[in-house]
C-alpha cells in the first residue's frame, strides 16, 4: 500500500497539473470506486462538474482536492485514498485509457485526471465543507512532515500505550503516514525491535525513532517513493526508486548493512517485519 511519501508525490503532481483547472466533466466507469460517496455516482458527478480545483492537501495517506465555491472560496473537497493499487494519472483527452480506469475528471485545458485502480481498495468521495480537513478523516493524526506535528504530544501518547512499538507507529490515530515499509526502515535505523513495549521505551529511543521516521520519509520523497511493481506510479506514470535504498524491508537472508548478521523476517499483523537479530535483539524479561 502506498505510504506517506508515495501519496505526497501524487499530491505534488496534482498540484502541478490540476490546481487552477475547472472540472468540465466527470465519468464514473466503476461505481465501486465512489462507493464511499453514499449518495451515489450521479450525485458525485453533479457535485464536481463546474467546480475549480484550488488546492491539493494531504493528511497521512489520504489526500483531497479543494474545490472553489462561488460565494465562499474553497469550501468543499474531493477526498481520495489510493488503497493498495490506486493511481492518479494525467493525460490528454484523446490518449489511450489505462487499464483499470475507474473515474475520469475532464479539465478545462483538454487534459484529464484519471483514477485507475486494479484492486479497487481505493476510491473517491465528495466531502461537503471538507476543504480545510474532511470530517471523514478528522480522527487521523498529523504526520511527521506536517509543520504542526507535535513531537512532545506524540511521545507522551506513545508512552501511555502498552503494545509493541511497531504496532503503535502503524496506528494512524497516533501518528499518520507510517506503513509497513517505513516502519521497518525506521526501527532498523534506531535500532529497536518491532515488539519492544512502548511503556519501556526511553526518551532518547523515542526521539531517535521519530527522527528516523522523519528522515526516511524525506529520503523516500526525494526519490519519488518506493515502487516494487507497476501499481505505484506518479501522475506521469513514473515509478519511484527508493526500493534500491531499503536497508531492512525485504532484506530477509541478506547481511545487515550495519553488522553483517543475516536479516530475519517474522509474520506480523498479516504482513511481515524485517529485522536484524544482532542490532535489534528480541525483548526479554517480559519487556515486549
Amino acid at each position: 500500500m502506498p505510504e506517506l511519501p508515495e501519496v505526497e508525490v501524487v499530491r505534488l503532481g496534482i498540484t502541478d497539473h490540476v490546481v487552477g483547472r475547472t472540472i468540465s466533466a466527470v465519468e464514473v466507469f466503476d461505481v465501486r470506486s465512489v462507493r464511499r460517496h453514499l449518495a451515489g455516482p450521479a450525485d458525485f458527478i453533479s457535485r464536481l462538474e463546474g467546480r475549480t480545483v484550488v488546492g491539493a492537501a494531504r493528511r497521512g495517506k489520504y489526500l483531497w482536492m479543494q474545490l472553489s465555491d462561488p460565494d465562499f472560496g474553497a469550501s468543499d473537497a474531493v477526498l481520495c485514498h489510493l488503497g493498495m493499487s490506486g493511481q492518479f494519472l494525467i493525460a490528454n483527452a484523446g490518449d489511450e485509457p489505462p487499464r483499470h480506469l475507474r473515474v475520469s475528471l475532464a479539465l478545462d485545458n483538454g487534459r484529464e485526471l484519471r483514477f485507475a485502480d486494479q484492486r479497487i481498495f481505493g476510491g473517491m468521495s465528495f466531502s461537503e465543507d471538507g476543504a480545510e480537513l474532511p470530517d471523514e478523516i478528522a480522527h487521523i493524526a498529523r504526520d511527521p512532515l506536517d509543520p504542526l506535528f507535535d513531537a512532545a504530544a506524540f511521545a507522551a501518547r506513545l508512552r501511555k500505550r502498552e503494545t509493541g512499538v511497531k504496532r503503535a507507529i502503524l496506528d494512524q490515530t497516533l501518528i499518520s503516514g507510517v506503513g509497513n515499509i517505513y516502519a521497518d526502515e525506521a526501527l532498523w535505523r534506531t535500532p529497536l525491535h518491532y515488539a519492544r513495549n512502548t511503556r519501556h521505551l526511553k526518551t532518547r529511543e523515542i526521539e531517535a525513532l521519530l527522527g528516523h521516521i522523519t528522515q526516511v520519509m524525506h529520503e523516500a520523497l526525494e526519490q519519488g517513493g518506493t515502487s516494487f511493481d507497476a501499481l505505484y506510479v506518479n501522475v506521469n506514470g513514473t515509478s519511484g526508486y527508493f526500493d534500491r535504498s531499503l536497508q531492512a524491508y525485504g532484506q530477509e537472508g541478506k547481511p545487515c548493512q550495519r553488522c553483517g548478521t543475516r536479516m530475519r523476517r517474522d509474520a506480523f499483523m498479516n504482513r511481515s517485519s524485517y529485522w536484524c537479530p544482532s542490532c535489534q535483539p528480541r525483548p526479554r524479561n517480559g519487556k515486549f
